[in-house]
């Protein structure tokens, strides 16, 4: 299966993809735009200030009502003024010294939710500090367009449409360019979220691959899906071991931006797409299991980021690749002690069915391998020993090329979207080896499990420059905070973004 050639699609207001019949995206405003200063007339201006910029509030938020209201600009505290027909809502965010982008970001969503019923509101950031113009402006569109995002598609009753309409971030100077990577990137981090944000029992492998081709169609990316004699075909043996206990057949998703004229490298982009996780055999309990409808986040940033590269139009070429299952039990799953062997012909014995996402990775890695591009990245929900490493907020980096990871941590930094470089130890390698095959897919106890995971990952891209990325814990937030909603967060389609574009 597959769709046509590419070509460079606009993006932004009156996209096609927000309006995709398979996926309605409840992404507002429709215009999200830069001007000089705020246009006459609008409903509410969404001022962000930092402690050393307080005194130059508007009049409409007097130094007396500051006061009274016990504002002084520190991080989560905002300030609502009427200003004659409308409002001024100042949001604080903090020292400007140390201002960085995901304060930023949580300032202007914060405001912009806190407009609440108006149809236009613009966004000033009075202090932006260390962050340059260019920088301020994309972070503020991106906010304020996420933070009208809201997850409606299975409601009984669907809400009322979005009543935002614009947003006008104030930059002078700054290129209407920006602002059209900054619509693009909000709406491929949207995407994601609502690939994260559907049950699992409505995004099976094939209506995932039904969705990413329909997204491909749209932004002109080449799109191929193998299906499950394909996958057969192909040696695909560890999508098709955690596929057995299944009633909907496995997908590869494949996708492909070829740039004008001669490619000057290649960027592949691999992702972990288990759209539910029971844990199979190994089976979790049910706190556990409440939430693996998000178990396909990393399939689904890599769908997400694609979305955006026809905008950028990077000279490289880019390759996203989403290994998409269910893990399910029933008489045809996987047990504890199989064996099965992988595209590469590496032979791998299960001890854990609950340590799927690796084994699916195992095959995407090895096609990307096989492509020998400058550059592979996987990105993938695979370890909750991550989440009590580093926590909600924070991803795992790893890799074996310093440069690569240094590559990628800058693009992380650059776009506000916190990782940690943990370590491949050589010295846990041999936790992987097994009596009956060439791998086991756990290491030994409970210690250092987001480490052994990447070491396995590490055997099935040969010699090829390589960064994996566990997202465990940002790719999803507890409760709605700045430009995020409950849910799915879009987490790393920012990152891959920007990394390709500097590519």
């Amino acid at each position: 299966m597959g769709c046509g050639p590419h070509v460079v699609l606009p993006i932004g207001a009156g996209s096609p993809l927000a309006s995709l019949a398979v996926m309605p995206l409840r992404l507002a405003p429709s215009q999200a735009t830069l001007a000089d200063a705020a246009p006459d007339g609008v409903d509410a201006v969404v001022v962000v200030v930092t402690t050393e910029s307080v005194g130059s509030l508007p009049d409409a938020a007097s130094e007396a009502f500051r006061a009274a209201a016990g504002f002084e600009a520190k991080p989560g505290q905002t300030l609502v003024a009427p200003d004659g027909d409308g409002l001024v809502i100042a949001v604080g965010a903090g020292g400007s010294d140390d201002l960085d982008l995901e304060r930023l970001r949580r300032a202007v969503g914060d405001g912009v939710k806190a407009a609440k019923a108006a149809a236009s509101v613009a966004v000033q950031v009075l202090d932006a500090g260390p962050l340059g113009a260019d920088v301020v402006a994309g972070a503020a569109i991106e906010a304020a367009l996420l933070s009208t995002y809201s997850f409606t598609a299975r409601k009984g009753s669907q809400p009322d449409d979005p009543t935002l309409d614009s947003v006008t971030v104030v930059a002078p100077g700054v290129d209407e360019s920006v602002a059209v990577r900054a619509r693009a990137v909000a709406e491929g981090a949207a995407l994601t979220r609502e690939l994260v944000n559907e049950p699992g029992g409505s995004l099976t492998a094939p209506e995932m691959a039904d969705r990413a081709e329909a997204m491909a169609a749209d932004r002109g990316l080449d799109c191929e899906i193998w299906d499950l004699e394909r996958l057969r075909e192909e040696r695909c043996g560890g999508i098709l071991a955690v596929n057995q206990g299944s009633t909907y057949e496995p997908r590869l998703i494949k996708l492909t931006w070829e740039p004008e004229g001669e490619a000057t490298g290649t960027v592949v982009l691999v992702g972990k797409g288990i759209t539910f996780d029971t844990g199979g055999y190994s089976l979790k309990p049910p706190d556990g299991m409440m939430t693996m409808k998000n178990d396909m986040g990393g399939g689904g940033a890599v769908i997400g980021a694609m979305s955006v590269i026809p905008a950028i139009a990077p000279s490289v070429r880019v390759v996203g690749i989403v290994c998409a299952t269910d893990n399910m039990v029933n008489g045809h799953a996987q047990r504890p002690g199989d064996v099965f062997t992988a595209r590469n012909g590496t032979t791998v014995e299960v001890l854990n069915t609950d340590a799927e996402g690796r084994l699916v990775l195992a095959d995407g890695l090895s096609l990307a391998a096989e492509m020998e591009p400058d550059a592979i990245v996987d990105l993938a929900t695979l370890t909750g020993a991550c989440l009590v490493a580093l926590g909600q907020d924070i991803a795992g980096l790893m890799g074996n090329d310093d440069e690569l990871i240094a590559k990628v941590a800058a693009a992380a930094e650059a776009t506000g979207e916190p990782m940690w470089h943990l370590p491949l130890p050589d010295r846990y390698r041999e936790q992987l080896d097994s009596d009956t095959a060439d791998l086991k897919n756990i290491g030994k106890g409970r210690y250092g499990g987001t480490l052994t995971a990447g070491l396995f990952l590490r055997e099935f891209v040969g010699e090829t420059s390589w960064v994996h990325l566990d997202i465990a814990g940002p790719v999803t937030v507890d409760a709605a905070k700045g430009e995020h909603a409950k849910g799915g967060t879009g987490y790393a389609v920012r990152t891959l973004t920007e990394l390709i574009a500097s590519w």
